[in-house]
């Protein structure tokens, strides 16, 4: 079946690339200094910082950029602590310039308006039609949020405080799902979370990644011996679901390549998984593959493992990560 080209592009080499770069500078605070910030071990560097505010079914919110610009990637945790722990970090409320959304869940998406309307007003939200329809549709959102937006299309690439975004189709059970493939610097952060399972396209762009934010949602025991109602099982389960942390950790051990050097795990789930079992899991998938893994501290003796492993926290703030 064809696809419907007004939301979907497939990339290939004659694909325009799509720029909203930004021009004014903002006045900002003043970024933290390394010793306060968890450096990424990069002989390149991309220039990027990368900082979590809450990770899982409870909200999701994480921003990409530099200091001085970027975006937030998702929106569902609660905007007064998300400025409140940028602004901590160094990172003014200007700095941030837009909201690119995955998918169309209220805990990806609940407060999009509200960061848009209160907190920076020259700020866009960067979505497909079919994904803005969607979160009018299924939540109590104001119409208006509709003024703020920035139409994107699957796989057309866009350019947005200097980084390269190229969404890609995920499989799951929002209006429209997509991951994200970010890249500055010669270097590719991959944003893939919210899938039931790795489609091809998803694979095609997660190969690709330098920095890989994959979820590990559930551990396949826990989940079957939990208390979910068995068509709530069967909905985490399925193919439109959630990610088990066997099935990414396989994933990323056969498609590791020397180029992948971090591995931030993502949207765990609360009743049905622990970081400890999602890193374990990973951990062990990757050391099979012969390979040495670090815990993502910084500390001298883990440098130099082929790959850095973190599970970003649910609630709170990650470190501050710059890459």
């Amino acid at each position: 079946m064809k696809k419907n080209t007004t939301r979907y592009h497939r990339f290939n080499e004659g694909t325009p690339t799509i720029n909203f770069d930004w021009d004014e500078p903002a006045d900002q605070p003043q970024a933290p200094q390394p010793d306060e910030a968890l450096k990424v071990d990069n002989e390149l560097g991309t220039g990027l910082v990368f900082i979590s505010l809450g990770s899982g079914s409870s909200g999701n919110c994480s921003y990409i950029g530099t200091p001085d610009s970027g975006v937030l990637i998702d929106a569902g945790v609660d905007p007064q602590l998300v400025f409140d722990e940028l602004r901590r970090n160094g990172i003014g409320r200007n700095a941030v310039k837009g909201v690119v959304l995955t998918h169309d869940h209220q805990d990806h998406v609940r407060y999009v308006y509200k960061i848009v309307r209160d907190y920076n007003r020259q700020a866009r939200i960067y979505c497909t039609l079919r994904l803005m329809n969607g979160m009018l549709r299924r939540h109590n959102i104001s119409r208006r949020v509709r003024e703020f937006q920035v139409p994107i299309w699957l796989e057309t690439p866009f350019k947005l405080c200097g980084m390269e975004f190229t969404a890609f189709e995920t499989s799951h059970d929002g209006t429209d799902n997509m991951g994200f493939s970010i890249s500055m610097g010669g270097q590719t952060f991959v944003v893939a979370t919210d899938m039931g399972v790795i489609t091809p396209r998803a694979e095609y762009y997660m190969q690709q990644a330098h920095y890989l934010m994959i979820e590990t949602n559930y551990d396949r025991a826990m989940l079957d011996t939990g208390r979910y109602p068995e068509f709530l099982k069967a909905r985490v389960r399925g193919p439109k679901g959630h990610l088990d942390n066997a099935v990414a950790a396989q994933f990323v051990a056969d498609h590791y390549h020397t180029g992948l050097k971090w591995l931030f795990l993502c949207h765990l789930s609360n009743d049905n998984n622990t970081p400890e079992l999602a890193l374990s899991t990973m951990r062990s998938a990757l050391e099979r593959r012969g390979l040495s893994v670090g815990d993502g501290s910084n500390a001298p003796d883990q440098r130099s493992r082929d790959i850095q492993l973190y599970a970003l926290p649910r609630y709170d703030a990650s470190p501050f990560f710059v890459l």
